[in-house]
C-alpha cells in the first residue's frame, strides 16, 4: 500500500480546540428563540451543531416541538422570514457568548506541537461567523493556539457539511490532494465535510458536543456513566463514516503515524 505524507490538518473550533463541551453555540440559541417566545432544550440546541449558524436555526425550526410552539404562537407555520428574525436574534447573542467560552482544551498546545515538529501545517474551519470568530482567535493566540489559516462559515457559499472551507484551507495553505489532509471535528457535519472533501477525518469524543459537558462536569462522572456517553458519542460518529474516532487530541499522532506507514486503507 503507498504511504501517505499528512501535510495538513484543519481543526474545527468549539468543542474541538476550545470551549470543552461546545457550550458558547447552545446558549445563544436557546436565548435567541426564548427572546422570540419559544423554549429550546440543550438537547434539541445541541441536534445540529456544526452547520452553519442559520442552518442549524432552520434545523431546529423543522423539529415537531420547535414548530409547533412557534405556530401556537404566531398562528401561523414558520418562515424563513422567522429564520432570518431568530438569526439576526442570534448573531449579537453569540458574539457574546462566544467570548465567555475561548479556554483551550486541556492538552491542546502539547498535542500540537508535534505535529508541528513534522512540519505539519494547521488549519481550522468554524460554524461562526468572522465577526465571532475574530475575538475568538484573538484570545486562542494569547493562549499559545495560534493556526496558520481559518475560515469562517460566512466566508464560504455553503458551510458544512459542503467541503469549501477545507478546500479554501488547503488552496491558501499549498497542500494537495485531500488523502494529504486530515479533517478533525466534534460533530457530524465535521466528518460529512471532510468526506465531500476527500480528506481523511478523525471524530473526537470526549471535548466535543456530542458529549457536551465541562471539564468539572465529566470528572464528576461514574466511569460508566462517563463510558457511556463516549461510546455514544463515538458510535454516532463513526456511523458518520469517520475513519478514526478519539477522546481528545493526545491520541492524533498515532493516527498519523498509521496513515503514513501506510497501515490504513484510504477512503474505508
Amino acid at each position: 500500500m503507498q504511504p501517505t505524507q499528512i501535510k495538513l490538518v484543519i481543526f474545527d473550533w468549539a468543542g474541538t480546540t476550545i470551549d470543552h463541551g461546545c457550550f458558547a453555540p447552545i446558549s445563544a440559541f436557546i436565548k435567541a428563540f426564548k427572546a422570540c417566545g419559544v423554549e429550546v432544550t440543550p438537547e434539541q440546541a445541541r441536534g445540529p451543531m456544526g452547520l452553519h449558524k442559520q442552518d442549524h436555526i432552520r434545523s431546529l425550526f423543522q423539529l415537531d416541538e420547535i414548530a409547533s410552539q412557534w405556530e401556537a404562537l404566531h398562528q401561523r407555520p414558520w418562515s424563513e422570514d422567522d429564520v432570518k428574525q431568530i438569526y439576526e436574534t442570534f448573531m449579537p447573542l453569540q458574539i457574546e457568548e462566544a467570548k465567555l467560552y475561548t479556554e483551550l482544551v486541556p492538552g491542546l498546545c502539547a498535542s500540537l506541537a508535534p505535529l508541528k515538529e513534522r512540519g505539519i501545517k494547521i488549519g481550522s474551519t468554524t460554524g461562526y461567523p468572522r465577526v465571532v470568530a475574530d475575538p475568538i482567535l484573538v484570545s486562542a493566540r494569547e493562549q499559545g493556539y495560534s493556526p496558520d489559516f481559518s475560515m469562517c462559515a460566512d466566508e464560504v457559499p455553503a458551510g458544512r457539511p459542503a467541503p469549501w472551507m477545507i478546500y479554501r484551507n488547503m488552496e491558501t495553505l499549498g497542500v494537495y490532494p485531500p488523502r494529504a489532509v486530515i479533517k478533525v471535528g466534534d460533530t457530524v457535519p465535521d466528518i460529512e465535510a471532510g468526506l465531500n472533501a476527500g480528506t481523511w477525518t478523525v471524530g473526537l469524543t470526549q471535548t466535543g458536543s456530542e458529549v457536551g459537558l465541562s471539564v468539572s462536569e465529566l470528572e464528576a462522572l461514574s466511569p460508566e456513566e462517563k463510558q457511556q456517553r463516549l461510546q455514544a458519542a463515538e458510535t454516532k460518529l463513526k456511523n458518520a463514516g469517520a475513519h478514526f474516532v478519539i477522546p481528545t487530541l493526545e491520541g492524533l499522532s498515532a493516527i498519523i503515524d498509521q496513515i503514513e506507514a501506510g497501515s490504513v486503507p484510504y477512503g474505508c
